[in-house]
């Protein structure tokens, strides 16, 4: 009753409830709608005005089995009568956790036997990077272009995706080291090639776009990664590289099909560990339990495995997978945390992996993804898209120019989000180039898609059609 009294309030005050908004909480936190949402259900949110939204969004990827799932909402009130909360420096374990542990073995990649659960993405990578350089003995980390980890110091200084999530905060953590990421579609050989921009075609990352797997890279970034080991950071002294499987924040980049095995056979001769960052690619985003298992499967295994997000279906909930001996270098109590493990987060990551598991959300990704990928290449053919990429129901288009060139206008990926909005659809820009990217709930619907794709077709005639083009020029 309580809250029914809030809503209602809220409902009749919104332009005074968006005003205390705007006047009391941090302007630092950045707002890509004016919306106060007051309930959600599957793919759609509604907000206090009474407007019904698609989802394309998805809390940035972590409503994994859509809003409210009914299994998950029980799953959550049963354990709020019985356990809220129980520490895990208090206690050995809690019911919900130990239930957690037997499901968590049987997804995460073959060798990694030890987890530690946290809260967020960003307190994941921080205990990635304790647990490396524990475990190894050494300091350095390389990092990746375009990379995003997080916004905590040891997260942020590791994230390069855009200068604003660190400019100011300097001096931020040593001893870290931006190696170049093979970004294809922007790669300086590629524009050197007698055809020029002209070489390189959409390939999304999916068959039946089999060239994908074809794809070839020139090898300079993995080049320049060799001689970091030589020049910046000596192997003896670099404890790991931390990578993305797909770039999230940074774009939605998928490496070419020799990257990520190559990174693995650099990390085995140097004893360096490999650290997979799967915190928006993980748990069935692309159509597989994780990212890095589409271009190697199993042989290309990480040392730690970072999951959050999706894990829990929008409630806070993190935590990294390693192998058996990475946590022998680390104190008793170098670890740890009030509120990592709860019972009430373990019981909803619980229901989250029972539900992708029982409504076979892993194909539905894959499908429905690649629904998604088809109609993103046909728009292509109109407007100026110049790649599309990403896996499963994480895809992303990247803009050119109207002249056809490779450089889209600034602006242009907010204002296609924006006119998104206006139509009542949910979506996000990536990278600091002009891309968008789709993130819809793993349950999404056929139809759904289908609507998403014809409002985008309709954002993008908003944008880059003839009327809008006259329009900028008159």
């Amino acid at each position: 009753m309580a809250q029914q009294t809030l809503t209602a309030a809220v409902r009749a005050g919104a332009s005074d409830a968006a005003q205390r908004i705007a006047k009391h909480l941090s302007p630092a936190v950045a707002k890509s709608s004016d919306f106060v949402a007051e309930r959600a259900e599957g793919t759609y949110i509604y907000t206090t005005d009474g407007q019904k939204h698609l989802d394309m969004a998805a809390g940035i990827g972590v409503v994994s089995t859509g809003h409210c799932h009914p299994k998950v909402v029980k799953a959550i009130q049963d354990q709020a009568s019985q356990l809220i909360h129980s520490g895990q420096n208090i206690f050995t374990s809690n019911v919900a956790q130990v239930g957690l542990l037997d499901r968590m073995l049987k997804i995460v990649p073959p060798g990694l036997t030890r987890l530690f659960f946290a809260n967020s993405g960003s307190e994941a990578v921080d205990n990635a990077i304790k647990v490396a350089r524990a475990h190894t003995k050494r300091q350095n980390i390389i990092c990746f272009e375009n990379s995003f980890h997080g916004r905590t110091f040891g997260a942020m200084a590791l994230t390069t995706s855009k200068t604003y999530y660190r400019q100011g905060f300097a001096p931020l953590m040593p001893q870290v080291v931006v190696a170049p990421y093979p970004y294809c579609l922007h790669c300086k050989v590629r524009q050197a090639h007698p055809e020029g921009d002209s070489w390189y075609k959409i390939q999304p990352n999916v068959a039946p776009y089999d060239s994908y797997t074809a794809r070839t890279c020139c090898n300079a970034p993995m080049e320049s990664l060799k001689w970091i080991l030589k020049q910046q950071s000596a192997p003896s002294e670099t404890a790991a590289i931390i990578v993305e499987p797909i770039m999230g924040e940074g774009g939605f980049l998928t490496p070419p099909p020799s990257f990520l095995p190559t990174l693995r056979k650099i990390c085995d001769e140097h004893g360096i560990v490999l650290i997979i960052d799967e915190v928006q690619a993980g748990v069935a985003r692309t159509g597989k339990w994780w990212g890095h298992q589409h271009v190697s499967g199993e042989a290309m295994h990480p040392d730690i495995l970072i999951f959050a997000k999706g894990i829990a279906s929008g409630f806070p909930f993190a935590g990294l997978a390693t192998r058996d001996d990475m946590f022998d270098g680390l104190a008793l109590g170098t670890m740890g945390g009030t509120y990592g493990a709860a019972p009430l987060a373990c019981a909803t990551a619980n229901a989250t992996l029972d539900v992708i598991v029982e409504e076979n959300l892993l194909e539905n990704a894959t499908q429905r993804g690649l629904q998604l990928t088809e109609g993103l290449v046909q728009l292509a053919d109109k407007y100026p898209i110049i790649d599309v990429r990403g896996r499963g129901l994480m895809c992303a288009v990247e803009f050119g120019g109207h002249d056809g060139s490779m450089t889209a206008s600034p602006g242009v990926a907010a204002a296609v989000t924006k006119a998104a909005g206006k139509r009542n659809m949910l979506l996000l820009t990536a990278g600091a180039r002009e891309s968008v990217r789709f993130l819809p709930p793993l349950t999404v619907s056929e139809g759904e898609i289908a609507e998403a794709l014809s409002i985008f077709g309709d954002c993008l005639e908003d944008v880059f059609g003839i009327s809008a083009q006259q329009a900028a020029t008159a």
